[in-house]
């Protein structure tokens, strides 16, 4: 039994079961044992424990079996496991050991577990709806190369068209040889199409009745309701980052660093954080720098740094325009702003850098 309510306790989430691992405030071992990964054993388990600090990976069972500890009265520190070097690059990688390197992470220090938070149950089935699209998206595009490649080793060729309109144009085109093979697949890309405008106008209707927050984020060119909404759901709390440009490095769009004396090399993102929500971002940069970009300052500043020239400058550039607007939109949500594409254009303002933003103050209106 814990004799005290601040016992520290390790655990290693499995898909069938998961390792156990308690100490006392010394650091002595407690307990260690392995539990079935469901609800009713974690519950027969955790229920009759003091309030303990708990430490797991973030990972598939992490977010139920989080807000199920938290129920019970312990504090849940969720880590980010690319953050845990010393758990991944240990030469005793088993999953014991992970449970006991987590309790003792969270006994000296629970910021060593680089802990993030878990969205709550509302959030993640909106996050979903994005997700669910997206995955739908990619199976589109699959069939469509699919489509294309099969007639192009045929010698001949299909228009070229948009995703949402390829089942209705491509039809005619297709060699009579491969129509039974691959009619099938055009009707598949047309059900996917119309599922995909379905999931767009859930999204749509999500933003305007239940996130009204990422009307001022659309205005910004590139920005959707996807992008808006996704980035809402993602960071779930504006108010959990003290300044903007901290949003950055949260979403692993900051260099990595490996600085020794004078040598200071130009690495790539770190890549931590949420990857969906840092591939979207980057989609809207790339659209921004992009032909039918949006002229704004942020474009042109793009622009210039991708013709600085060297290695990867137009990559460098995307990056870098990515980094901007993630830290433009955090600013824009906290504060209200309205965004206005050629602040620093004006001959009053200052040039655009990466630290100072695109928005204005919203006008006052006077009796």
């Amino acid at each position: 039994m814990i004799k005290n309510s601040t016992a520290f306790v390790g655990l290693d989430l499995g898909d069938k079961r998961s390792n156990v691992f308690i100490l006392d405030q010394e650091g002595e071992l407690i307990e260690e044992t392995r539990i079935p990964t469901t609800e009713p054993a974690f519950r027969r388990k955790f229920a009759s424990l003091p309030p303990c600090r708990v430490a797991m990976e973030a990972g598939t069972h992490s977010r139920w079996a989080s807000r199920l500890l938290e129920q019970l009265g312990h504090e849940v520190l969720v880590a980010n496991p690319r953050r845990l070097r010393l758990i991944y690059e240990s030469s005793r990688k088993t999953d014991e050991a992970d449970a006991e390197h987590l309790a003792r992470l969270a006994r000296l220090d629970p910021q060593l577990l680089s802990p993030i938070r878990h969205r709550g149950p509302e959030a993640q089935a909106h996050l979903t709806v994005i997700r669910s699209r997206d995955s739908l998206v990619r199976a589109r595009t699959l069939l469509i190369n699919h489509v294309r490649g099969s007639v192009k080793s045929s010698g001949a060729r299909l228009l070229a068209c948009s995703a949402d309109s390829f089942h209705h144009r491509v039809e005619p085109s297709i060699p009579a040889e491969l129509q039974p093979a691959l009619l099938p697949i055009v009707q598949t890309i047309a059900s996917l199409t119309a599922q995909i405008h379905a999931y767009n106008r859930q999204i749509e209707q999500l933003c305007q009745e239940q996130y009204p927050e990422t009307q001022g984020l659309r205005a910004v060119g590139g920005v959707g309701p996807i992008v808006s909404l996704a980035y809402v759901l993602t960071l779930d709390d504006p108010d959990r980052f003290r300044k903007s440009r901290e949003v950055a490095p949260a979403l692993g769009l900051v260099p990595k660093r490996d600085q020794s004396g004078s040598r200071d090399p130009q690495l790539r993102i770190t890549k931590t954080g949420d990857s969906y929500l840092r591939r979207l971002l980057v989609g809207s940069a790339q659209y921004i720098l992009g032909p039918f970009g949006p002229d704004c300052d942020l474009r042109r500043w793009g622009l210039k740094l991708a013709e600085r020239g060297g290695k990867n400058a137009k990559k460098r550039a995307v990056v870098a325009v990515a980094r901007k607007l993630a830290i433009l939109l955090h600013r824009l949500w906290v504060t209200g702003d309205i965004y206005d594409p050629f602040y620093h254009s004006r001959p009053d303002q200052t040039s655009l850098t990466e630290t100072n933003l695109l928005v204005r103050q919203p006008e006052t209106v006077c009796a």
